[in-house]
């Protein structure tokens, strides 16, 4: 569709006697002035705002700018922003650690005490509304060439059943040939486990009781006192733990296999928390077993919530050790053991299986752990699926459970080479669930290669997709600065207004109650294209106006009173003077998203019925929790053209 401009204006802008336009032909820039006002002009108008959408960045007071890395929509209509450190080891030496709760409404914002370092943490919603955080960072990336002082994981060994034994930060352990390593956090290794064992004389007559003991093993990171290589080992060896008396001295010791100057990973922390949106703040909940950087979290259909993957506390890929948190315990059991690559995309499905799309961001060896398939949680099996395009380009892609989730239909867009490759795909995949032997098939492409997409479902039942970059973190000035709407019934994509804000690695983006989208972050290598100049977090939010709001203006369906939560048969009735109009209606799952990695957004389609007197519309959700994941969701109805209320929060038991 074209934009001409009006007579006025392009007399104004290209008026005063033709200066401008004599300008233009000896100065670019002056061309590039007179494109820019032009565009402006253009996407200001609207005709084109109601075909295409619109962006407008939000005032955010500097004291409330923040590296967002994770982005949750709260039940209260709020957007928790968590930044932990930032990705700045700056801040972390400091213990800086930042969170940020933002009310889109009122545009206000406020910041939350934020215990621990929960950069690159995982999180889920909680059946109560309550969000799950788990993991972060205990230890800052060490690159090859800038470590100078040998270390790496530690073993630590406690042969006594009677007594478990801390350790604190500052432990010396000392090799065979004497070279001493100093522990860098506090390690408490839990009591030897003793197991008692009878056995009988043929006569019957019982034996004395004999024992067996299995020493307890924890890991810690340990980092050589000195610097050189004299500290360097490759072979496995005995430490003592020096300072330890009397039995203690030999029962707790330490084995390691290597330990070098070759680079040391971030490292992740145990530690859980539950943010309270009505008490605006975090609650401590009982740590994980095992420490976890680049977690996801998952819910399953008891409103447990699964906890994969994740960077240890020695900085190696946890190597399949998942485990459950329970919300109504708040602690940690044992999870079926699997392996994935770090923050690994993982859909419930509809009869409780977890789809693992391949979708990934990060860590984890090109050639384990990467292949898509249907994991089933009581058998700990795993199915994989065949059939995608360019394989070897998941990491950093997008993936999400196509509207309405009924449909079993789950879509990977872009993505690109594991580290810091750059190679990037347009492929879009989709593979139908619902069928007996599913595989993935192709979908139309996106516009060029892209990582680090951001993939948003709309009330309407399409996606808008935006953002993203053709190079690692927008390396060269590879961000792209486009957005597209894809519709599952069609199954195309259509062009949506542009971004001003580029938006590559740690970028997120959700979807609001009032129906708009809301961006943030963006963590760039550099700034430029010739890779000269160092990248700067981006701290700008721009939300974006689908075009459904611009058609509507003012008139949009409207629910108005009505429950919180869902009758014994499943509905809800809310009063309206829309009846008539409204066609369609939506529970909407709000998102908790970190590095392109969303599994908690999802759209159900509900039954609707009016009333006999078109006063009051009554939805009727599904009671298969592995379709409806307990917790709060977002209610939308929609009219016939497909404009959308405003969301009424709704539980789900």
């Amino acid at each position: 569709m074209a934009h001409r401009p009006s007579k006025k204006f392009r007399k104004t802008l290209l008026g005063s006697g033709a200066v401008l336009v004599l300008a233009a032909l000896n100065a670019p820039a002056a061309v590039s002035f007179a494109e820019e006002k032009y565009h402006a002009y253009k996407i200001a108008q609207p005709g084109y705002q109601r075909e295409f959408g619109s962006w407008a960045e939000v005032a955010v007071p500097d004291r409330y700018r923040i590296n967002a890395i994770h982005a949750a929509l709260l039940h209260t209509g709020k957007v928790l922003l968590i930044a932990g450190s930032g990705n700045s080891q700056k801040n972390f030496d400091a213990g800086t650690f930042e969170t940020v709760l933002w009310d889109p409404v009122e545009n206000t914002f406020k910041k939350i005490p934020t215990p621990v370092d929960f950069f690159c943490s995982g999180h889920s919603q909680l059946p109560d509304g309550r969000l799950l955080v788990a993991g972060g960072t205990a230890r800052y990336e060490v690159l090859d060439g800038e470590v100078k002082k040998a270390g790496g994981g530690m073993r630590v060994k406690n042969e006594s059943p009677d007594q478990a034994v801390t350790l604190k930060k500052g432990t010396v352990f000392r090799s065979p040939s004497g070279v001493e390593y100093v522990s860098k956090v506090d390690v408490t290794v839990p009591k030897a486990k003793r197991e008692f064992e009878i056995s009988y004389f043929e006569s019957g007559q019982m034996k004395p009781w004999k024992t067996k003991v299995t020493a307890a093993e924890t890991r810690v990171f340990v980092e050589a006192r000195k610097e050189g290589v004299q500290a360097l080992t490759t072979e496995a060896a005995q430490y003592e733990v020096v300072g330890l008396k009397g039995d203690a001295a030999d029962d707790v010791y330490g084995l390691a296999q290597k330990l070098t100057t070759e680079k040391q990973d971030f490292q992740g922390i145990k530690g859980a928390y539950e943010f309270d949106p009505k008490a605006e703040k975090y609650i401590p909940v009982a740590p994980m077993k095992d420490a976890r950087w680049y977690p996801t979290l998952v819910t399953l259909d008891d409103g447990r919530v699964l906890a994969v993957s994740g960077l240890n506390d020695v900085g190696d890929v946890v190597p399949g050790d998942n485990e459950i948190y329970d919300p109504a315990t708040k602690k940690w059991s044992k999870g079926p053991f699997r392996y994935f690559p770090t923050y690994p995309s993982l859909f419930l499905t509809k009869g409780g299986r977890l789809l693992y799309t391949g979708s990934n961001a990060g860590y984890g060896p090109a050639e384990k752990g990467r292949e898509p398939g249907l994991w089933d949680l009581e058998k700990n099996s795993f199915t994989k699926l065949g059939g995608l395009t360019d394989p070897d380009q998941l990491e950093t892609s997008a993936s999400l459970m196509l509207p309405p989730a009924q449909n079993q239909k789950v879509m990977v867009l872009g993505g690109g080479g594991v580290g810091e490759s750059s190679r990037s795909t347009p492929r879009t995949s989709i593979v139908d669930l619902s069928k007996d032997s599913p595989v993935f098939t192709d979908g139309p492409t996106l516009p060029q290669g892209t990582r680090y997409l951001s993939s948003v479902l709309l009330p309407d039942d399409t996606v808008f997709t935006t953002g993203g970059s053709e190079d690692y973190r927008g390396r060269s000035g590879s961000d792209i600065l486009k957005a597209q709407f894809y519709d599952p019934r069609s199954n195309a994509f259509t062009e949506a207004a542009e971004p001003t804000v580029g938006r590559n690695y740690h970028s997120e983006a959700l979807l609001l109650p009032d129906g708009r989208v809301a961006t943030f972050g963006s963590d760039p290598l550099f700034d430029d294209k010739d890779n000269t100049r160092l990248g700067t977090f981006e701290q700008r939010v721009e939300v974006f106006t689908p075009p459904y709001l611009h058609k509507a203006g003012a008139d949009r369906p409207v629910l108005g009173e009505g429950p919180q939560e869902l009758d014994q048969n499943g509905r809800a009735t809310f009063k309206t003077r829309d009846a008539g109009r409204i066609t369609e209606a939506r529970l909407m799952r709000p998102s908790a998203v970190t590095h392109t990695t969303d599994v908690e957004q999802r759209s159900v389609e509900l039954g609707l019925t009016s009333s006999q007197n078109g006063t009051t519309v009554t939805v009727d959700v599904p009671q298969d929790r592995t379709l409806v994941p307990p917790g709060w969701y977002m209610l939308f109805v929609t009219d016939a053209n497909g404009i959308p209320s405003e969301a009424k929060w709704i539980q789900v038991g």
